[in-house]
């Protein structure tokens, strides 16, 4: 999509390119009604105001701004640490942005280009479903990284995922329990209305049961409290006591992040229960906490340094036009610890 410039702004709303000018600048000798107008053209447009001489000299600035949903998850904390690393190596700065849960991260990367003039726009997190003409009020190139989903609508031609597969992972761990013996699977799973990674990681969870011949039970299936941080360790704690409480026979808990699964651990071990005594548990990501948790964590292992390196390392290559847009799929690892053990079949 061509470049929309202050003159396109001007023509659609039937006003002077001064006029744009002052309601850019919030100058007071302007029409309220003309001025909310115009703001509103350059949403939908996707224009980038260009200021003053100030603004000029930022546009040469190397900068990639990198938009996180679920920013206190370890998994992006570790992958943002490394993308910042290979970020500074090329001498370019980095915007970290946290974007909430209920945010539309398109309306949020358009409102950064505005104001940082950046090079690049890398997403982390979340379940992009948006559609061509949105995506491309983006005039930058941008990357989706460890995002689920994509609108049918969407031309991937436009942009760039770097991932590993939800649901054939979450598949993964349910298959390594049922081969283990168990049968009677608990989920700590995200919201009934969740569309991102966690509605991924329970079809690989029902998948997983039908291949079995095992019967999907929603008692089992116990979802996060979208009233605490999400994915978080107290999620994790407070879905295992009501899980426990409601008296549900189980063998295992699936947990889908390693931080829920230490939650679950707590909650287990105040009920009198021993972890993998009485129950297996299992999480999902691979962070370190897992590594020295009491036990430790059976988990998906997440290839973390090698996607955050495919990651910037495609975004610089796509801006120095050596690249088109690529995707990318890693393969995630079932890595066994203390937290499981086999039971008769």
């Amino acid at each position: 999509m061509e470049q929309v410039t202050i003159k396109d702004i001007a023509r659609i709303c039937g006003v002077g390119v001064s006029t744009v000018s002052r309601a850019i600048n919030n100058h007071p000798d302007i029409n309220p009604e003309t001025k909310s107008m115009i703001n509103r053209v350059i949403r939908e447009q996707g224009y980038v105001p260009n200021n003053s001489a100030r603004n000029l000299k930022r546009t040469e600035a190397k900068t990639i701004a990198v938009l996180v949903k679920g920013m206190n998850n370890p998994f992006f904390t570790s992958m943002v640490k490394s993308i910042e690393k290979e970020i500074k190596k090329k001498k370019y700065a980095m915007v970290l942005h946290h974007v909430e849960h209920d945010e539309d991260e398109i309306d949020v990367a358009l409102e950064l280009v505005k104001e940082k003039r950046l090079k690049g726009i890398i997403f982390l997190g979340g379940y992009f479903k948006h559609s061509s003409e949105k995506l491309g009020y983006l005039n930058v190139p941008f990357i989706l990284s460890t995002a689920g989903g994509s609108a049918e609508t969407t031309s991937k031609a436009m942009y760039s995922t770097i991932s590993v597969d939800d649901r054939k992972e979450s598949y993964r761990i349910v298959d390594y329990l049922i081969r283990s013996g168990h049968k009677k699977i608990a989920m700590i799973s995200a919201s009934i209305e969740d569309e991102s990674i966690g509605k991924l990681r329970l079809e690989g969870y029902k998948n997983a049961l039908e291949e079995h011949g095992i019967s999907f039970r929603q008692e089992l299936i116990r979802p996060m409290d979208q009233d605490l941080e999400l994915y978080s360790m107290e999620n994790g704690y407070q879905a295992t006591k009501q899980l426990l409480a409601s008296g549900e026979e189980f063998t295992a808990l699936y947990a889908i992040s390693d931080m829920m699964a230490v939650g679950a651990l707590r909650a287990i071990h105040e009920a009198g229960k021993k972890v993998p005594e009485d129950y297996s548990v299992v999480g999902y990501d691979g962070i370190d906490i897992g590594k020295y948790s009491i036990p430790t964590i059976t988990t998906v292992n997440q290839p973390i340094e090698e996607m955050a390196k495919e990651t910037i390392g495609l975004l610089f290559d796509i801006i120095a036009g050596k690249k088109q847009h690529q995707h990318r799929v890693f393969s995630g690892e079932v890595v066994v610890r203390e937290s499981t053990k086999s039971i008769e079949k």
